[in-house]
């Protein structure tokens, strides 16, 4: 950067700097069955995200002694005013949709009464001491593929899958499972996400109506800053 303010740790990372806004914790929270049954989860941000792009939601199931399935996520809102999210449990054999989630922008809110604001030179809030950073932990995309079975619609079902020790501080991005994966067909494969906490395994499921193997969604963790 030319001028500016320019904040490096101790490894020499910048951390933060006056042209680049890092990945700030909007807002946290709980999210609940109370949609469809009690299998979907509707859940308003206590305060809107203001960017113009989609916030990312990372969301943590609450630690069960069977299987957390989400998936169908998508935001509510729209640019300049993202207010909440929807996500479904997998089926009524998995748990309810119970947990916890942060959601987080490429912004700053001004919500701190008081401490350190910087904005960029278009004017844009860069930080503000109120909103914490969100940091990326880990990625998985060496998925193992498991099986393969057939849907009640006949639709094939691929399982894949990854051991993980699920940390109660890290938190998957669950924009990811919201949308279709490309296909050899007209429409896309369905995407879901187990957390099977016996076993200690993370599970994507994908449903289509052909059969493409090949898997390489990678699954982003991150978590909040303390």
């Amino acid at each position: 950067m030319a001028y500016g303010l320019q904040f490096t740790n101790n490894s020499n990372v910048v951390t933060l700097d006056s042209e680049y806004a890092r990945l700030s914790v909007i807002a946290t929270g709980r999210f609940s069955p109370n949609a469809d049954s009690g299998l979907g989860s509707l859940t308003t941000f206590p305060v809107a995200a203001t960017s113009q792009e989609p916030p990312l939601v990372f969301v943590r199931p609450d630690t069960v002694g069977g299987i957390a399935g989400l998936c169908m996520m998508r935001l509510v809102g729209g640019p300049g005013n993202w207010t909440g999210f929807y996500v479904r449990a997998y089926n009524a054999i998995t748990a309810p949709p119970n947990g916890r989630y942060f959601v987080a922008a490429f912004l700053a809110q001004p919500v701190a009464q008081y401490g350190l604001a910087m904005w960029d030179g278009a004017g844009k809030l860069l930080f503000n001491s109120g909103t914490p950073a969100a940091l990326f932990t880990r990625a998985f995309q060496n998925w193992t593929y498991v099986t393969t079975d057939n849907d009640p619609q006949g639709l094939y079902r691929n399982y894949y899958s990854v051991s993980f020790d699920f940390p109660e501080n890290e938190f998957l991005l669950i924009n990811s499972f919201g949308m279709r994966m490309v296909t050899g067909g007209t429409r896309g494969r369905q995407l879901y996400c187990w957390w099977d906490f016996p076993n200690r395994k993370l599970y994507a499921i994908t449903v289509a109506l052909d059969n493409p193997y090949a898997f390489w969604l990678p699954a982003l963790f991150a978590k909040m800053a303390v």
